[in-house]
């Protein structure tokens, strides 16, 4: 008898007899039935992200093509997790996962070049890249039959966080470290799923919050002066010019991609150079779309984390996808990660793997 039927996802587990479930081997999901619901909010979600963006360009000389790319890699790479997700729940994460290492490592003198190098160009867009191949390899390391295959694919995301390190990025290092941690503490959570994601939803909040404290200036001089010396001066400087425009522009913004000719507009001391982007997606969304832009923002990251709580598969592999999702946002608030749309696929592809049905798991008839 099915007692899952319009229950909670955390109710998945109510009637099952405790059994002597290791870490390594999680209880298998009880089927649940699909709520065209969650997908239909997301669809809202992403459609009015873009009609917001074409709000705000409208009527200036804006350039909205960045952002409507961004959005159309985040669906093209949701659409494609959920179905390769249904078809191979291990082996495309896995594959996504080595394509991604593949791109950092193997071309020659990588991790010696110029910032300019491939993949992307920037050590901080290949470190994210590698925050989601770390999340991507411990997602399939949960859905994987054997301790062997479960334990390689784990050290693959050892090795993804390795390699954002030695790009020199200490915060994918650290986030990537995070992540394989949160997977393998995420058996230990297989009945509080919700109370998983709210932790991961809070440390999001937390970060973007510390951001706009810094930006605005309002923490004690002792913690700010600390803070500026870690982000950079030129950085936190970027952040007041783009907190300055939010204000005097708090509905629309400026247009997108318009950030560098308002904030050369603002008076400046003559010494401090002109300012290049924001390196923060929400201070660059409030400056150049308005605080509703910022809005959407969240309300998209939170369908994320609703999607994943109805998901049906197995809570560690839930667990482990919003760890990583939530790392790159923190990656995303102190560097313009999002502005790569192979990053941005990436991040959609990862919750599609991690929201899919594998065909396995279908009920029969």
């Amino acid at each position: 008898m099915d007692t899952t039927a319009g229950g909670s996802p955390d109710a998945a587990h109510a009637g099952l007899p405790c059994d002597a479930g290791t870490p390594d081997t999680p209880e298998p999901a009880a089927v649940r039935p699909h709520h065209g619901r969650t997908d239909a909010a997301g669809i809202v979600v992403l459609a009015c992200c873009a009609i917001w963006v074409l709000v705000a360009a409208a009527g200036r000389s804006a350039r909205p093509e960045g952002t409507l790319l961004a959005l159309l890699a985040v669906t093209a790479g949701y659409a494609a997790g959920r179905i390769l997700g249904a078809l191979l729940p291990v082996l495309a994460p896995a594959t996504a996962a080595v394509a991604v290492l593949a791109l950092v490592l193997i071309p020659p003198s990588r991790l010696s070049a110029p910032a300019d190098s491939p993949p992307l160009g920037r050590p901080t867009a290949d470190a994210a890249l590698l925050v989601l191949a770390a999340g991507a390899a411990c997602c399939a390391a949960w859905a994987a039959h054997g301790r062997v295959r479960r334990t390689l694919l784990r050290l693959t995301g050892l090795v993804a966080a390795v390699a954002a390190f030695a790009l020199g990025s200490a915060a994918g290092f650290a986030a990537g470290i995070a992540i394989t941690l949160c997977s393998l503490a995420a058996a230990r959570m297989e009945r509080r799923r919700v109370l998983g994601l709210a932790g991961l939803a809070l440390a999001a909040a937390l970060a973007v919050a510390g951001t706009y404290a810094v930006a605005a200036g309002t923490l004690p001089s002792g913690l700010s002066a600390s803070l500026t010396g870690q982000l950079t001066r030129p950085r936190v400087q970027v952040w007041h010019e783009a907190m300055a425009i939010a204000e005097h522009h708090p509905v629309r913004g400026v247009g997108p991609e318009r950030f560098t000719e308002e904030a050369g507009a603002l008076p400046t001391d003559v010494s401090t150079p002109p300012a290049g982007a924001p390196r923060s997606a929400p201070l660059q969304l409030a400056a150049e779309q308005g605080y509703p832009g910022v809005a959407l923002l969240a309300l998209a990251y939170g369908w994320v984390l609703c999607a994943l709580w109805r998901s049906s598969r197995p809570t560690p592999v839930v667990l482990t996808a919003g760890a990583a999702l939530t790392g790159l946002a923190l990656l995303a608030t102190v560097d313009p990660v999002l502005s790569f749309a192979v990053v941005t696929a990436g991040a959609g592809f990862l919750a599609g793997v991690a929201t899919a049905r594998p065909l396995e798991e279908s009920p029969a008839g």
